[in-house]
């Protein structure tokens, strides 16, 4: 096993671990009533910030990179074999 390949990996799950600090430290959410009557969890108004790229991109690019010594790494090990 190469250095990449356990950089990759620690990176990778170094970044899944950040991205998700972010969303387990939250308080939980306050239900609302719906239009159509009962209650829901669900937010009001839901475009596509609720992908958090904006707020989430280091640990996505510290994935990507990760991703990137991982496959590099394991393509380094297969040529050489």
């Amino acid at each position: 096993m190469t250095w990449a390949i356990l950089i990759g990996a620690a990176l990778i799950i170094g970044g899944l671990v950040f991205l998700f600090t972010s969303a387990l430290g939250r308080r939980p959410s306050d239900p609302h009533q719906m239009p159509q009557g009962g209650t829901t969890l669900e937010p009001r108004r839901q475009g596509l910030r609720f992908l958090g790229i904006s707020q989430n991109w280091p640990a996505l690019a510290v994935i990507a990179i990760g991703a990137l010594l991982l496959a590099f790494g394991g393509l380094r090990d297969i040529v050489q074999s």
